[in-house]
């Protein structure tokens, strides 16, 4: 029988950090270094995003209770602009406008970025270049692009040339309030395809390859590997494009102040174009403000149903 006195002695604790509680003994000034350093890198971009992100969103919503003027003063209004927000059939029109262009700029989007996003995934020589090619549009300037696709919708422009070796046309794209809309929508679609594009490509290559091929090895078309396989595992990336291109349809307004000016007949006049109109061509910014507000609550309720319908599983 070993005698307890003839037994080893502990070792005796050190003020190491380790497991148990010995970080309890390291000095405040070094357990704070870490999380300041941390705090450093990224102070710059916070104070830019509180800056300019946070502050003018506060204070759009003071405004929006004011009618504040251009030259500084304002008075207070309460609910005012709020009242003659819904009252007034400009504002409803623009509403009706912004949600067709986007219901008919986001599926159109997101179906031109899957399929190319599909194709690029299936390409097996000279993928780099075709991405490229395609994700070239999304850098190109927005006025730009306008100026050359007002050229293509001209009377006399590309398509209504086309159009007269076929005897039709001509067909006045951006004159006809029915076509307006989809013809701008068309447009952004071109411009704007290229990001979601890269964001279901990167989607479609975290896809392990041995779910696809197990499947083909049981017969599986490709229809149904798209269906089974593809489509469930890319819901993610497929639910934040359709979120950001959701916000963006609803925040356009590049496109068609170069392009069509709100026309014809406020066809095209959609709720950021109004919005301009009002804090810089009538300086009422109380209001302006407002509109702003509105839409950003609009935009949060978007939000919101889609992730309740098209994300369940993380909801």
């Amino acid at each position: 029988m070993v005698d307890v006195a003839d037994r080893p002695a502990a070792p005796a604790k050190t003020g190491k950090p380790g497991r148990g509680g010995g970080r309890r003994n390291v000095p405040w000034r070094e357990r704070v270094r870490e999380p300041a350093a941390g705090l450093l890198f990224v102070l710059p971009m916070l104070v830019l995003f509180v800056v300019f992100r946070f502050v003018p969103a506060f204070g759009a919503v003071g405004m929006s209770f004011t009618d504040y003027k251009i030259s500084g003063e304002f008075d207070i209004v309460g609910v005012d602009n709020y009242t003659r927000l819904l009252n007034d059939p400009v504002f409803a029109s623009s509403l009706k406008a912004t949600l067709l262009y986007s219901a008919i700029y986001v599926p159109l989007t997101v179906l031109i970025a899957l399929g190319t996003a599909l194709l690029l995934n299936s390409v097996l020589w000279g993928r780099g270049l075709f991405r490229r090619a395609l994700f070239l549009p999304y850098v190109t300037s927005f006025v730009l692009a306008g100026i050359i696709w007002r050229w293509v919708y001209e009377l006399d422009g590309l398509i209504n040339g086309l159009l007269a070796k076929v005897s039709l046309g001509p067909i006045d794209f951006l004159g006809e309030t029915t076509l307006v809309l989809p013809s701008l929508a068309v447009v952004s679609a071109w411009k704007g395809f290229g990001y979601s594009m890269l964001i279901l490509l990167a989607g479609l290559k975290s896809i392990p390859g041995s779910y696809l091929e197990a499947a083909r090895v049981d017969g599986a078309s490709a229809w149904q590997r798209f269906r089974r396989i593809v489509l469930p595992l890319l819901r993610p990336a497929l639910f934040f494009v359709i979120v950001i291109e959701t916000i963006g349809a609803f925040q356009v307004f590049d496109t068609i102040y170069v392009m069509t000016g709100g026309g014809p007949v406020r066809a095209s006049y959609t709720l950021v174009f109004g919005l301009f109109d009002q804090g810089f061509r009538f300086f009422d910014f109380g209001y302006a403000a407002t509109m702003g507000v509105v839409l950003f609550i609009i935009i949060l309720v978007v939000s919101l149903i889609q992730r309740l319908f098209l994300d369940r599983d993380n909801t």
